[in-house]
C-alpha cells in the first residue's frame, strides 16, 4: 500500500462533521491495517464531541463522534461511537466540540502535543477563574487509556515529520466560523482572558457553560 504523504490531503469538512468523521477513522484504519498488530488484539478508540452546531446534526445524524476498532481480528471504522467499540480498553473520550476544535487543526509531534494540552489547560483555568467555580465544563473521570504499544506505532507513524493519525486529521480539518475571531495560541487553543466580554459569552454558551 503507498505511503500516505499528509502534504497532498486536503480539507473534507469541519472538526466533527461527517465528512471529517468518517474521513479520520477511514485513515486510522489504513494505518492499523499497515501496523503490526497483535493477532489477539481487542482495542477501541472513540470521540464524542458533545454540543456541536447544528449544521453538524443533519440528515438525522445523532451525535458528532467517530470511532476505530479491532476486535476478534477484524480493524473498522466510521462515523459515531458505538457501544461495541466504547465497551473495549482503549482510548474513549466525550467533551465539548468547542473545548477542542479549533486546535485540533494544528500540526505538530511530541512537542507540540505537550505545549497544546499547557494552552488548554490554562483556558481551562480561565474558565473556572471567571465563572467562579471549579470544573465548569462538567468533565467526568476517563476510564484509563490503554495505548497498547504497536497500536502507538501505527497510529504516530511519522509523526515528528508531519505524520500520524493527529496531523492527517488536522490536514482534513476546514475552518470552522465561530473561531475567526477569537485570540489564540500559535496552536490556535482560543486565549480566555484575552477574549472580549462579548467573545467570552459567547464561548461559554459553545462550551454550555453557565455563568
Amino acid at each position: 500500500m503507498a505511503e500516505i504523504n499528509v502534504a497532498e490531503i486536503k480539507p473534507v469538512g469541519e472538526f466533527g462533521s461527517k465528512a471529517w468523521c468518517e474521513a479520520c477513522a477511514a485513515y486510522g484504519v489504513r494505518l492499523l491495517e499497515e501496523g503490526d498488530l497483535p493477532s489477539d488484539l481487542n482495542w477501541g478508540f472513540s470521540e464524542i464531541y458533545t454540543h456541536p452546531p447544528a449544521r453538524l446534526l443533519t440528515d438525522g445524524r445523532e451525535q458528532a463522534a467517530y470511532y476505530i476498532m479491532v476486535k476478534d481480528g477484524e480493524i473498522s471504522g466510521g462515523d459515531g461511537a458505538p457501544d461495541e467499540c466504547r465497551a473495549l480498553p482503549g482510548f474513549h473520550v466525550e467533551l465539548q466540540w468547542a473545548a477542542i476544535c479549533n486546535q485540533s487543526a494544528a500540526k505538530y509531534g511530541r512537542e507540540g502535543q505537550r505545549q497544546r494540552s499547557l494552552d488548554e489547560q490554562a483556558m481551562y483555568k480561565a474558565i473556572e477563574e471567571y465563572v467562579g467555580r471549579p470544573n465548569p465544563l462538567d468533565f467526568k473521570p476517563r476510564p484509563k487509556a490503554v495505548w497498547p504499544p504497536a497500536v502507538g506505532a501505527a497510529l504516530s507513524k511519522g509523526g515528528e515529520e508531519g505524520g500520524g493519525l493527529h496531523n492527517i486529521a488536522a490536514s482534513l480539518q476546514a475552518p470552522s466560523p465561530e473561531f475567526a475571531e477569537f485570540p489564540t495560541t500559535e496552536l490556535r487553543v482560543p486565549v480566555f482572558t484575552a477574549m472580549s466580554e462579548d467573545q467570552k459569552q459567547t464561548f461559554l454558551q459553545m462550551l454550555a457553560v453557565s455563568t
